[in-house]
């Protein structure tokens, strides 16, 4: 079992930075990959990015490429999620997700099977 964690969300103005946070809890945190995906109302779960176990790969989708950054801290069991210039799209529920699948990055949240409770991300313009 994983537990996951995830904390930092807000109100920000556009243009804004805001780091999210996902602590993590069960399992051998280094072995299994975290990814960020984010939800707004009346739309899908989408992919924002995925970190290895190691932390030396990674993934991102393609519209956010720049912007976001992953990280993780493995001593810590914590991953995080950079966010700058935020942007009116960017509003959206940001959950962190771990699949167990070793050596996987994957974009698609099928593949993820546990989940945090999700953190709120609100851009005023």
């Amino acid at each position: 079992q994983v537990q996951l964690v995830e904390s930092g969300g807000g109100l920000v103005q556009a243009g804004d930075s805001l780091r999210l946070s996902c602590a993590a809890a069960g399992r051998t945190f280094s072995l299994y990959t975290l990814g960020w995906f984010r939800q707004a109302p009346g739309k899908e779960r989408e992919f924002v990015a995925a970190v290895s176990g190691s932390g030396a790969l990674t993934r991102y989708a393609d519209s956010l490429k720049g912007r976001f950054t992953i990280s993780r801290d493995n001593a810590k069991k914590t991953v995080y999620l950079q966010m700058n210039t935020l942007q009116p799209e960017d509003p959206a529920v940001y959950y962190c997700a771990a699949d167990l699948f070793l050596g996987s990055l994957r974009g698609s949240a099928e593949a993820y099977g546990y989940w945090g409770q999700g953190t709120q991300v609100t851009v005023s313009s």
